[in-house]
């Protein structure tokens, strides 16, 4: 990976804050980037540490090169939510994610498991069965979020240590575990989108 991306994953969706049901907000909206939004992706990532800041050449290629596999949550046209991610080479099956970033103010609505949904429906990602991502040994947030996707997925999660400490970083970095979830169904975590409808509409 070139020196513009640094090759590590991190998610940062911090613990739910407590709020009151009327402070909820509900114009939330998923799309795809453009290149118009790279900038405002550059600052949301730099405003959730304890993510790596890429350059912001990086965050425009991405919005631009990998629109399709890459998604930007907005409430009232600002955004509040990412996620890059990419179809590895020769992996055609995979999604793999670079980076979950929640802004403050829209944690605790379960916007990172909602995007991470949103990508797998998409149809550049219609023959995918496996996802990846690489998280450090201390990021609970990480863990918890894709732990608990792939229990909605009904799918095994697994990890090994990937790119190490010392071999890797340099002694400059924690080690990070490729995380793999899968093989699942894709129309599986639609059918739980369904039921979690219809739960909502019996309530």
């Amino acid at each position: 990976m070139s020196s513009a991306a640094a090759p590590r994953t991190h998610t940062h969706d911090a613990t739910p804050t407590t709020r009151h049901p009327s402070q909820r907000p509900t114009s939330l909206s998923l799309r795809a980037p453009t290149r118009e939004d790279g900038v405002a992706i550059h600052r949301l990532i730099a405003a959730c540490p304890p993510l790596d800041t890429n350059s912001m050449y990086c965050n425009l290629l991405q919005c631009d090169h990998f629109a399709d596999t890459c998604v930007i949550a907005e409430r009232f046209g600002e955004p509040v939510g990412w996620i890059s991610g990419y179809v590895p080479p020769g992996e055609p099956n995979t999604l793999f994610v670079w980076q979950v970033a929640v802004a403050e103010g829209a944690r605790g609505l379960g916007l990172g498991r909602r995007m991470l949904g949103h990508l797998l429906n998409r149809p550049a990602c219609a023959e995918v069965s496996h996802m990846k991502t690489t998280i450090t040994a201390d990021n609970q947030a990480s863990w918890g979020l894709f732990r608990r996707f792939a229990e909605r997925l009904g799918a095994p999660l697994s990890h090994t240590a990937h790119f190490k400490r010392e071999a890797h970083f340099g002694g400059q970095h924690a080690t990070e575990h490729m995380v793999t979830i899968g093989a699942f169904d894709v129309a599986a975590l639609a059918d739980a989108a369904d039921r979690t409808q219809d739960n909502r509409r019996a309530a």
